[in-house]
């Protein structure tokens, strides 16, 4: 893992946006067409405004998949996922293929397998994560499944992943916010040929300390991103404060 640590969290976003940019330049120019996985939240604004102002970037030759959504929540809703890449990404760039996760369809188990349909049959580049501030990976959530291969799969999301959506300011009580979510494996994640992991502020510290100096694994599941032969972890001063010089330069 190569870890960046930007002066600020605009700087840190600029740096993400530049690596993951020229990823996809990369895989169109060998490939011709690039698959990426983009996550949203509060860790993915700076990093996706400054991803859709990059240059040279042939949006029409690539395609997206979502990392994660509520059950039962309307595109349209302000908290929903859809709704945030939306206005975020694919208003602002011409993407070729959107493959949206929608979560409020009646047949839910029916989505699921068309997902999976869709993101087994694709080699995806890059993912675009960031870290949950109970270090989870997507809406995995401690103890993550690392073993399931399936790429999608239904989670149930713990008390303080709900908190921190209340607390971003997308739901106004902690009974508004779903429990349940469709989200991307940790598996499949990792089977990204690189991952560009965002992580601002101050209350992701802890989570960047335990995932970062403690032991990997299911409790601290984005731990695994430790595992990863290209993973490229950007930081800014806060989120990075309680790391040790000795992880820092490692």
């Amino acid at each position: 893992m190569k870890i960046t640590v930007g002066h600020s969290s605009e700087a840190m976003a600029k740096a993400a946006a530049t690596t993951a940019a020229e990823i996809l330049r990369e895989a169109i120019r060998h490939k011709g067409r690039a698959v990426f996985i983009a996550a949203t939240g509060a860790s993915q604004f700076e990093f996706l405004k400054q991803l859709v102002a990059a240059s040279g970037v042939a949006w029409d030759r690539t395609t997206m998949f979502h990392l994660d959504e509520y059950i039962g929540m309307s595109a349209d809703h302000p908290a929903s996922f859809r709704r945030y890449l939306r206005e975020r990404l694919t208003s602002k760039v011409p993407i070729a293929t959107v493959h949206f996760i929608e979560g409020d369809v009646a047949d839910l188990d029916g989505e699921v397998v068309r997902l999976n349909r869709l993101l087994a049959a694709v080699q995806v580049d890059v993912a675009f994560v960031g870290v949950g501030e109970n270090g989870h990976l997507a809406f995995n959530d401690p103890p993550a499944d690392f073993g399931t291969e399936t790429p999608y799969l239904v989670v149930s999301l713990d008390e303080a992943c709900r908190r921190q959506q209340m607390g971003e300011g997308w739901f106004k009580t902690l009974d508004d916010v779903p429990r349940r979510a469709i989200s991307m494996s940790v598996k499949q994640i990792m089977k990204s040929a690189h991952i560009i992991c965002t992580v601002p502020e101050k209350r992701k510290a802890r989570a960047m300390q335990a995932c970062l100096e403690g032991e990997v694994g299911p409790m601290l599941p984005a731990s695994i991103l430790r595992t990863h032969p290209s993973c490229s972890l950007f930081l800014d001063p806060e989120s990075a404060s309680l790391l040790t010089p000795a992880t820092l330069s490692a």
